[in-house]
């Protein structure tokens, strides 16, 4: 057994939903200035040279990229052979999310209930998601997530009739739907399978994939590229001016489902996809 104190837990969450909210990843710089190359709509160039700007002024000035810093959401693999000693691991990761927001002038966006809208003032509590893992190691991904993305996201249970068109049709309604209100460039993630609780987290999971890393399974990976064409071929484009670049990427995740069923969730994030995690 293996013994981890609370505190590091805290003092590592802290750390990490700062500096996601300062810093965009390199991938999706990477990614950003490549579409500026590849995209011949001047407005479209100009849209993806500001975004661009705004996370270097972001990183050199130590400020976050965007006003809206998000939800906090972890995801936690904790080893079996792992034991947390001197607090509960779930108030460890909130005290460092309380910690985080505090002391690095992040925007608290979370309410304590949703229908009353009382502020809590510290941005918690956060949207844990555990998973328990062979060995002694403790890997916390914390995403902060925005609702201008988050709210154009969407789940059907189609059937399974309904096959692979109806789950191409379901992604590229919900970008449609979605226009301009996700701030795009967008990064797609998509979840089949499973049941209704889990195929939105098999969404939510692929966003945290790097933008230049495609589905282990050639079969997925084929259709991350095709959605990507297709959604691209929109012409929503940056902030829905127009243009090549309305996502990013399409990432999709799966998991077997019932006979009866055929999930599909579609979880759009704004080209920033800010997360970053430690390993304990």
């Amino acid at each position: 057994m293996r013994t981890i104190d609370a505190s590091k837990i805290t003092s590592e969450v802290k750390r990490l939903v700062v500096e996601a909210n300062y810093f965009l990843p390199e991938d999706v710089m990477a990614a950003l200035k490549k579409a500026k190359e590849n995209d011949d709509w001047a407005l479209s160039q100009d849209i993806l040279d500001k975004i661009i700007q705004n996370a270097n002024i972001a990183s050199d000035e130590n400020v976050p990229m965007c006003q809206d810093t998000g939800m906090v959401v972890a995801f936690v693999k904790i080893g079996q052979e792992v034991v947390i000693e001197n607090g509960f691991i779930e108030d460890a990761i909130n005290e460092g999310v309380r910690q985080g927001y505090e002391e690095g002038f992040l925007r608290k966006s979370v309410v304590g209930d949703p229908l009353d809208r009382v502020n809590t003032k510290d941005n918690t509590p956060a949207v844990v998601h555990y998973e328990v893992v062979p060995g002694d190691k403790l890997t916390i991904m914390v995403a902060a997530k925005g609702f201008g993305s988050e709210n154009m996201s969407r789940l059907a249970m189609l059937k399974p009739s309904d096959g692979l068109e109806g789950v191409k049709n379901f992604i590229l309604e919900t970008v449609e739907l979605a226009g301009p209100n996700p701030c795009p460039p967008i990064v797609v993630g998509v979840g089949v399978g499973g049941t209704f609780d889990n195929v939105s987290l098999l969404a939510k999971k692929a966003l945290m994939r790097e933008l230049d890393k495609y589905n282990e399974n050639p079969f997925y990976a084929d259709l991350e590229k095709e959605m990507l064409e297709k959604i691209n071929a929109l012409g929503i484009g940056p902030q829905g001016f127009g243009g090549k670049t309305t996502a990013l990427k399409v990432n999709i995740e799966y998991y077997p489902t019932h006979i009866a069923g055929l999930p599909v969730a579609v979880n759009i994030n704004c080209h920033a996809t800010r997360h970053k995690e430690v390993t304990l």
